[in-house]
């Protein structure tokens, strides 16, 4: 099974999806996408598969979202891709690539939904929240 993560270590959610398809048995691709960014093709692979919009993929908090006007409904695709090209912390994380299918893992739990093997045991976010319990109940 192949599964690609577009990842930033920095990030919480993007670490546990890591951990979350690791502990389902996969060693997956990681891409660190602040370091390696995608090509404007590439996002826009990435962006449709998971059957959103470029807009719903930005990333607003802690980048310069704002102070590039791009909140302007009227900016067009290309120019947030060229926003992204230039600032890629504007292309929200992570996104999973697997057979099942892509998806934009916030919250990172959405990443079971497109793992062959969701039943990986009990899990605890970072923060202490409980994913799946010791039963392995998945409890979000």
């Amino acid at each position: 099974m192949s599964v690609t993560i577009y990842h930033n270590p920095e990030c919480g959610t993007s670490r546990n999806t890591l951990a979350m398809i690791r502990q389902s048995g996969v060693e997956p691709v990681v891409i660190e996408y602040l370091r390696t960014p995608p090509s404007s093709a590439r996002i826009m692979e990435l962006v449709q598969a998971a059957g959103m919009s470029l807009r719903d993929a930005l990333r607003k908090k802690d980048t310069p979202y704002l102070e590039l006007g791009l909140d302007d409904p009227a900016v067009s695709d290309d120019a947030l891709l060229a926003a992204i090209a230039e600032h890629p912390i504007l292309l929200n994380r992570p996104f999973v690539e697997t057979p099942i299918g892509t998806r934009l893992c916030r919250p990172s739990e959405v990443v079971l939904d497109i793992l062959e093997n969701p039943d990986i045991g009990p899990f605890t976010k970072e923060d202490g929240e409980v994913i799946i319990d010791a039963d392995g109940k998945r409890l979000r």
